[in-house]
């Protein structure tokens, strides 16, 4: 029996929207910027891990990695829409939106749970704890975290906030200013400015380091950021980005040596050995805490996220003091079962 021509052009149109439903119901993978704070170095392995083994894709993200120039630019190429999220120090985000009211830049995923802020001196100053300090010089850049935390670790240790010299640098001078006795002492990221001091001459016996959580800073460090169209327009996004990132950081942890490898596939030039080092001080001492230990990764604790609002503004002079709730989100947060760590 022969099929009538209508009822023919019916069913070959069936069958052709048949087969464009198909992928239109798998959708073409959401493309989303991502910035860095700084270089490709140690501490970018999960992310670049994440998306070197398919873990963004598997969200259906397409995920472009860029790397960044500071946590500052880091904020602002997300709150000019430039980029969908990023890395960024959280005190950077609260300086940002004390500054700029109502920007609704937004944490998601605390990643250092303490900032990696810290004081270097060479043990032949006889510097050991932050009295010492006092009347000495410091240098380092006029944005350098440690540096704008200052009046926080000055106020922790029951110093004058006056009670040192600053000496302004360019960030590539500031470890080799030590190293040659110039200052007493600069302020930097541990696990930045403490391989870079050795990369000066400077062994690690003769290298002191203040680190500001051991000395009572409550400080956050980084964290992950998103704009508060991404938050509005694409939750799901977010979410699964997060699911990504975090299945890669506990990768990351668990065989550093082997993530280090995500970071030399993007920057062939990265000097692997110190770059592993980097990623290992970064893990141990601002990743992995006790609070992580007991609460996850990811998460904040609502007191000391109060305490460390307070300490960021009263440190860093701000105009205002940005509301807990509405600069850190742990709705998108995977479950507390896959941010435990074992």
């Amino acid at each position: 029996m022969s099929v009538p021509f209508n009822a023919c052009r019916r069913l070959l149109l069936a069958a052709g929207l048949a087969c464009l439903t198909a992928p239109a119901l798998a959708q073409a993978p959401l493309k989303l910027k991502f910035t860095l704070d700084w270089r490709f170095e140690g501490p970018s392995a999960p992310f670049l891990l994440a998306k070197a083994k398919g873990y963004f894709a598997a969200e259906g993200l397409d995920v472009e990695i860029d790397s960044g120039s500071g946590s500052a630019g880091a904020v602002t190429r997300v709150a000019t829409g430039a980029y969908e999220m990023g890395f960024a120090d959280f005190n950077a985000l609260v300086e940002h939106d004390a500054k700029t009211p109502g920007s609704k830049i937004q944490a998601v995923y605390m990643v250092y749970n303490a900032t990696p802020a810290a004081v270097f001196v060479l043990k032949k100053s006889g510097i050991t704890k932050p009295a010492d300090l006092v009347g000495k010089t410091l240098a380092a850049p006029v944005f350098d975290a440690g540096r704008k935390a200052w009046p926080a670790f000055a106020k922790s240790n029951k110093l004058a906030v006056d009670a040192v010299k600053w000496q302004s640098v360019e960030p590539a001078l500031r470890e080799t200013l030590l190293a040659r006795g110039d200052v007493d002492g600069i302020t930097g990221f541990y696990f930045t400015s403490l391989l870079n001091l050795e990369a000066r001459g400077a062994k690690p016996e003769d290298i002191v380091a203040l680190k500001y959580p051991d000395h009572g800073v409550a400080l956050y460090g980084n964290a992950i950021i998103a704009s508060p169209k991404m938050l509005a327009e694409q939750p799901k996004a977010v979410a699964g980005l997060l699911r990504a990132f975090n299945k890669a950081l506990k990768e990351t942890i668990a065989n550093p040596d082997a993530a280090i490898a995500y970071v030399k596939e993007r920057d062939p030039l990265i000097n692997v050995a110190l770059e592993t080092r980097r990623l290992k001080l970064a893990l141990e001492s601002s990743v992995i805490t006790p609070e992580v230990k007991a609460n996850g990764l990811g998460a904040v604790t609502a007191e000391r996220l109060q305490r460390s609002l307070a300490e960021t503004v009263e440190a860093y002079g701000l105009p205002t003091t940005p509301k807990a709730a509405e600069l850190f989100n742990a709705a998108f947060l995977p479950a507390a079962a896959e941010r435990a760590l074992k």
